[in-house]
């Protein structure tokens, strides 16, 4: 007698989905997720992610995740933002490919194959990119146009839309990075450090049919805050002191040079220090306690990022893949991979 495996299919895609307070998009959104993924015929998972929702969203979740098996809903205690509920999403997501987008039917589920087929072009991430937008010109379009030129030219990653939460992405590059603030923006700059491939494809940016964006112009504060954190992270967090160590020397060097200049004059000419040149005085004085301080928190820093890399053994580098005989031996320990470890 021949046993039937009773074990369920791997999961391929796992659909991500933040939610707060859209009720009315809910069981449109979910029927049309359910057409393209029938349609694709490989296994796959909905998670939908009530974020602190304070209408029907989660009633509505509960009724489609107790006849569809292959939904699971993730209640949060409270609104925690959409970074937060992304992160809660690819946390109980199974899928090889995970594929984020909103809940507001601004994003069409029928654009999803489009991301799978960029995929399977070897991709990493595949970013959404929102050709043409039916959004406030002054309080959405513009300022996101400025932010991602800013993102793009500091993070060095090529996309026209940072912005857009529709994305896929490969489960290994997600399970690298930390998500918090408004960094879910940020991924494929993350991502870049690690030597993630990034596409992007045009989609379609539908107007919204009911309720009202959570967003606004203020939120343009933040994700720039972010990006300030953000370009510290990829360029700097393995070695703080050439950042503020350059900031040092060049405060230090002026102020030295302005404290040499005041000198000649007093020693040759006898002027007055104060007399004639106290307000350079104190500003060379200044740049020098400015200088000094600046090293200081790079050494800081630098003691700082050796105890977070070694006390965590977290690597300071990226493998894509082994290949050859040792390659296939996966009994073997790894190396360790250490902040140290990476300037030997």
């Amino acid at each position: 007698m021949v046993c039937m495996s009773t074990d369920p299919l791997p999961v391929s895609y796992s659909i991500v989905v933040p939610l707060y307070n859209e009720q009315e998009s809910v069981p449109q959104l979910y029927v049309k997720i359910i057409d393209v993924m029938d349609a694709i015929g490989e296994p796959f998972e909905i998670i939908f992610v009530d974020d602190g929702s304070k209408d029907g969203t989660f009633r509505q979740l509960s009724e489609i995740a107790r006849d569809d098996g292959r939904v699971l809903v993730v209640r949060l205690r409270r609104n925690f933002g959409q970074t937060a509920a992304l992160k809660a999403g690819f946390d109980h997501s199974q899928g090889e490919i995970i594929i984020s987008m909103d809940g507001d039917l601004q994003h069409d589920p029928a654009e999803i194959p489009k991301f799978i087929e960029k995929m399977k072009e070897g991709y990493d991430i595949v970013s959404g990119w929102r050709v043409a937008r039916t959004d406030a010109w002054l309080t959405r379009q513009f300022p996101s146009r400025v932010a991602n030129r800013i993102m793009a030219r500091l993070s060095r990653v090529d996309l026209h839309d940072f912005g857009t939460t529709f994305k896929a992405y490969r489960r290994e590059i997600l399970s690298e990075i930390h998500l918090y603030g408004e960094l879910h923006r940020f991924i494929p700059a993350l991502a870049s450090w690690a030597g993630a491939s990034i596409g992007e494809v045009p989609i379609t940016n539908e107007p919204r049919k009911s309720g009202k964006s959570n967003y606004g112009i203020s939120r343009t504060i933040r994700v720039l805050l972010d990006l300030v954190s953000v370009k510290f992270l990829l360029d700097y967090s393995t070695k703080p002191l050439q950042l503020f160590g350059v900031a040092g020397l060049f405060c230090l060097s002026g102020g030295f040079g302005i404290g040499l200049w005041v000198f000649i004059r007093k020693a040759i000419l006898n002027e007055g220090l104060m007399e004639n040149h106290g307000p350079l005085l104190l500003l060379g004085m200044a740049l020098v306690m400015g200088g000094i301080q600046f090293i200081s928190i790079g050494l800081i820093g630098e003691l700082l990022a050796r105890t977070y890399y070694e006390s965590q053994n977290k690597p300071v580098y990226n493998v894509r893949e082994l290949r050859g005989r040792r390659g296939t031996n996966a009994g073997r320990p790894d190396p360790p991979r250490t902040a140290g470890a990476a300037g030997r």
